[in-house]
This record gives structure tokens, C-alpha cells and sequence, in this order.
């Protein structure tokens, strides 16, 4: 069985430093101030960058439109290959289900109002303003 738990000496790995070796954050930077904007959740909980990791606990991601649940099973304080990084987490089943429904909300709503090639002209403008006014 390989090496997956690198910093096995201490037991714990800073969640800044965790959330970039899974490779949630390009950056440790990024990672920071998401963690200190509130777009991460540790056990339920806004928390530190600098708070300890272990086995076990549950992490709340947001990452645009998506927000992962994930419970940390490995530690890993160094970036290394996207494969590796997935083993340092699992997503939990509700997480998915989630994401899944709310990504084909979005794109239903894109295929319910598409977006038009051009700006309105002036006369089109008119009538526009014209039905809110109505309403």
C-alpha cells in the first residue's frame, strides 16, 4: 500500500494547504480567501485557514456554481496529480444528487430563455419598455 497520508508525523494539515493538494484551489492564495470569504465550511462551520485537518471531518466547498460536501479520508500537504487528489476525499451521495439537479437547472433555463445574437434596436427598446410598463 502506497504512502497517502504525507504528513503522518503530526496527524493534521492546515485546510488551506489540504484544500490546494486536493486540488479544490489552484493556489494556496485563492484557497486562503476563499476560506476567509466563508466559501468554505469545515463541520458545518465557517473556521481559519490555518485550522488543523484530520480524518473524518466534512468540508463544504463552493467553486462558481457548484458547492461540494466532501469528507477528508487521506492528508496531504503536498500537490501532486489530479488522480492522487481524488483519493484524498470522497463526496458525499447528497452532494451529488445536488450538483446533478442544479446543473440541469441551469442548463434548462439557458435552453428556456436563450440569449439573443444582437442588442436590441431602438424600436424594439420602445416596445420593451413599453410591456413593463403594462405590467
Amino acid at each position: 500500500m502506497g504512502k497517502q497520508q504525507t504528513s503522518s508525523e503530526s496527524g493534521a494539515t492546515r485546510l488551506d494547504k489540504w484544500l490546494w493538494a486536493a486540488r479544490f484551489y489552484k493556489t494556496r492564495a485563492i484557497a486562503k480567501q476563499m476560506i476567509d470569504g466563508g466559501k468554505v465550511f469545515y463541520n458545518g462551520q465557517r473556521t481559519k485557514s490555518g485550522k488543523a485537518v484530520t480524518l473524518g471531518d466534512r468540508i463544504r466547498v463552493r467553486q462558481g456554481f457548484d458547492e461540494k460536501e466532501v469528507i477528508v479520508i487521506a492528508l496531504a500537504d503536498k500537490r501532486r496529480d489530479a488522480t492522487f487528489a481524488q483519493t484524498l476525499y470522497q463526496e458525499t451521495d447528497a452532494s451529488i444528487e445536488t450538483r446533478e439537479r442544479n446543473t440541469l437547472a441551469r442548463k434548462q433555463g439557458a435552453y428556456f430563455s436563450p440569449a439573443t445574437d444582437t442588442k436590441p434596436d431602438k424600436k424594439q427598446r420602445r416596445q420593451i419598455r413599453q410591456l413593463k410598463e403594462r405590467i
